[in-house]
């Protein structure tokens, strides 16, 4: 069977394989390019993964804030690998509980099976206070399985934050997508990506939203949860590294309530409609659309000429089953409660952000991020990251 033939055998009315429709592609063929204040890379592998975002923090001629936890990297041995010149600011993450931010209604909400394990969303809402807190207004968050070929892209998204909240590159190489959304791309799906946290340049100053402790944290953080999508921009790419999305069925389980609700909100605003009409009866219907869909990928996967490693069409199985055993315990009360939850959020951590006083240096800064009676954060400061603060983009960073 042709592509085009998988393609059109795999179409579904119950998915929607992009919301590309939902950004805006701007065509100036001279874009104004601004300075990054900071490159952010929260990480959990082995510094040497974070060689490629040292390279292109010391070509921006910016800071490299990288953000440790786990059992395979550290501040100190980060600093040790990386080139000596690199302009480091590296910080050995504890837990949330840890770290002087808010109470989120969204992480009462999500407990037991739907409690997330990873501390992905704490280290970005880290790297939010600390841009408040010394100053930087145009950061980028940048994952550490990310190549650039192109570095001046980057200058370009900053130079778009004067009209966007946040611009995303786009996502080349091995496509960014749930493991339910990999296994219809896999069976002849149209499966497009959108912007996310691997590649995504934001204004801290003028976009102050926080990322729920839940998969799809960065569609969450592009997101008011009273009206819709903020303004957003795509320009350039990047590329991801490839990996096995179906080595694990957890990681589908674990992912299943994130998709569901970013997709079921991103389901209204693709047909022009607002977050608002995100009610019981929504939920309802698109839970139901959901488990269609993922019962449509399952027959495809059983059966789909297209996947030629039978160990890979087993673990795609595996992997599609844990997703639906979770969909089950999925519920419209949950979600609704989930969007309200959001919403308080998002004020609540404006709030946070308005009394985080600027601080005159890196350490101060970082001296002032964990709760009182905590030990201070281990961290590595570069002697040129450690002079006085001065803000590039405050004092007119434009480059073009």
């Amino acid at each position: 069977m042709g592509v085009a033939a998988a393609m059109t055998s795999a179409l579904t009315p119950d998915h929607h394989g992009s919301h590309r429709h939902l950004l805006w592609n701007p065509d100036d063929a001279t874009p104004a390019r601004a300075r990054i204040d900071a490159i952010i890379v929260p990480t959990n592998r082995a510094p040497a993964h974070l060689s490629e975002a040292a390279r292109i923090a010391a070509l921006l001629q910016c800071p490299l804030v990288t953000l440790h936890s786990g059992r395979y990297t550290n501040a100190r041995e980060t600093a040790r690998r990386l080139p000596p010149d690199t302009d480091l600011i590296a910080i050995d993450v504890p837990g949330q509980e840890a770290l002087r931010l808010p109470e989120f209604e969204t992480s009462r909400l999500l407990t037991g099976r739907f409690a997330r394990k990873t501390d992905t969303s704490a280290k970005r809402n880290f790297a939010l206070m600390l841009s408040h807190l010394v100053g930087w207004e145009r950061i980028l968050f940048l994952d550490d399985d990310i190549s650039v070929q192109a570095p001046e892209d980057l200058r370009t998204a900053a130079g778009l934050l004067d009209t966007y909240s946040a611009v995303g590159l786009s996502i080349g190489g091995f496509p960014d997508n749930s493991v339910v959304c990999h296994a219809y791309r896999d069976v002849g799906g149209d499966q497009q990506s959108f912007i996310g946290g691997g590649a995504l340049a934001i204004e801290v100053t003028r976009h102050r939203s926080f990322f729920p402790n839940i998969y799809n944290e960065d569609w969450f953080y592009l997101l008011d949860a009273k009206v819709g999508l903020r303004q957003l921009a795509v320009t350039g790419t990047v590329v991801q590294q490839p990996y096995d999305p179906y080595r694990t069925p957890d990681r589908a389980r674990g992912e299943e309530i994130g998709d569901v609700l970013a997709e079921g909100v991103f389901w209204l605003l693709d047909q022009g409609r607002t977050v608002a009409e995100a009610d019981l009866r929504h939920w309802a219907d698109f839970i139901a659309r959901r488990g269609r869909f993922i019962d449509h990928v399952l027959r495809l996967a059983r059966a789909s000429t297209l996947i030629e490693d039978d160990g890979e069409r087993k673990r795609m199985i595996a992997a599609l089953l844990a997703a639906r055993g979770r969909l089950a315990h999925i519920t419209p009360e949950l979600c609704q409660g989930f969007i309200k939850a959001l919403a308080i959020d998002q004020e609540r951590w404006q709030r946070h952000v308005d009394r985080l006083p600027r601080r005159p240096s890196i350490e101060a800064a970082l001296n002032s991020l964990t709760k009182s009676g905590r030990s201070p954060l281990v961290r590595h400061i570069s002697r040129k990251a450690a002079r006085p603060l001065r803000v590039a983009s405050a004092e007119g960073g434009r480059t073009d």
